[in-house]
């Protein structure tokens, strides 16, 4: 083996321990213990220049003045590249910048804003730059990759935050009393069968699961559409996984069965029942067939039903999304739902750590939409409004009560 290969194999063995510094020193004491010509021998085996390693001997002999814990002079080394060039900065805040999104010359007013992209398009105007370096400004300049964030609720019902106090109000009272009290929704409606779900799970390198590449409904499997019931006080949850359509009568059975399999054991004295549900959907506060449903359910139970509803906008303040529904998709994300026994083992194998609990079952009944409640039937209805918001608060009891 030649000296320039045993230098070469021993810099490439200390190179990545080694600063700026240390490098330059390394280089010169190999080039001294050579003699003469060790400098060139030292430059062609591990690729330093000569200039470099002349400054570290230079260094060494205390004639470079660099101060002790320094790695080079002050103000040495090679430039910034907005040092350089002081307009780079501003050319590539304003191709950004999202208030010059309206400029029409802007070039990235319709298209995606990449690092590769934006890095032609500095280029385009003149300057130097790479991705690495438009990547780097962008940090410096206070840019980060960011998501859209859903925090516009729409139009703001004058007495939203009224009627919000107004459920807390009601729904602690009860809770005192250890009267039921529970919030009902339906959870998104999801593809059955070898699609993608959100999110991600541990699985070995190299080995995704595969699914499919466009979602489309698969006429076999069709949807599955999750209603829970969440029992505010025990911090239990019920869902029925639906397969046909979500409509007032699939939830009213939902809180039925609840009511059968868990409500009247926990609740073996309760006369009343408090419903805290969305404006909207299949338990919305128009919805004629969701009061008729109630009406049945009170005749069946014996309980006076108290309703209330969230005001529009705030579906997502309701208990049961972030109580219930939040900690089901956790607990399946990242996992096709293949087959409706998968979703009703994943529901119902759902737990946290304060004590969450959820039963789940598969509702294969048939629900037809668009049935029609006359209005002589609504008048059979035992509804009461409350005083405050009866369109979004009210009472039904069962007849004969």
């Amino acid at each position: 083996m030649t000296q320039v290969q045993v230098i070469r194999q021993k810099y490439w063995m200390l190179k990545g321990s080694l600063h700026e510094r240390t490098r330059r020193l390394w280089a010169v004491t190999e080039a001294q213990a050579l003699g003469y010509g060790g400098v060139a021998l030292v430059a062609r085996a591990t690729g330093i220049s000569r200039s470099t390693i002349v400054r570290g001997i230079e260094e060494v002999q205390g004639g470079s003045g660099l101060e002790r814990g320094r790695i080079r002079r002050q103000g040495g080394g090679r430039k910034s590249a907005t040092a350089i060039d002081p307009s780079l900065s501003v050319t590539l805040e304003r191709l950004v910048d999202p208030v010059s999104r309206g400029d029409p010359e802007s070039p990235l007013r319709w298209t995606c804003k990449s690092t590769r992209r934006l890095a032609r398009d500095v280029v385009a105007r003149g300057h130097q730059g790479s991705d690495w370096l438009v990547r780097q400004l962008l940090y410096e300049l206070g840019y980060s990759l960011q998501a859209n964030r859903k925090t516009k609720e729409g139009t703001r019902h004058p007495d939203r935050d009224a009627q919000c106090r107004h459920i807390n109000a009601k729904a602690v009272s009860r809770l005192r009393l250890r009267h039921p009290a529970i919030s009902v929704d339906t959870k998104k409606k999801d593809l059955v069968g070898d699609f993608k779900n959100g999110g991600r799970e541990w699985r070995l390198r190299g080995n995704p699961q595969r699914v499919r590449v466009h979602d489309f409904v698969d006429p076999k499997q069709g949807k599955a559409i999750p209603y829970g019931v969440y029992d505010l006080a025990k911090n239990r949850g019920r869902v029925s996984v639906g397969v046909d359509h979500d409509t007032a009568s699939f939830a009213v059975h939902t809180i039925r069965r609840w009511w059968t399999a868990m409500g009247v054991k926990g609740y073996p004295r309760a006369t009343s029942l408090l419903i805290v549900a969305d404006s909207g959907g299949s338990n919305g506060s128009r919805v004629r067939l969701w009061k008729w449903e109630l009406q049945r359910l009170a005749n069946a139970t014996g309980l006076t039903i108290h309703v209330c509803h969230l005001p529009p906008g705030t579906s997502k303040w309701n208990k049961i999304e972030h109580r219930l529904f939040s900690f089901i998709s956790q607990n399946w994300r990242g996992q096709p739902l293949l087959t409706h026994a998968t979703i009703v083992n994943l529901i119902a194998n759902t737990r946290t750590s304060t004590g969450l609990k959820v039963r789940c079952i598969l509702d294969t009944r048939r629900y037809p939409k668009e049935v029609h409640v006359t209005d002589e039937q609504m008048a059979t209805i035992g509804h009461t409004p409350d005083p405050f918001h009866g369109d979004w608060n009210y009472s039904i009891r069962p007849h004969g009560s």
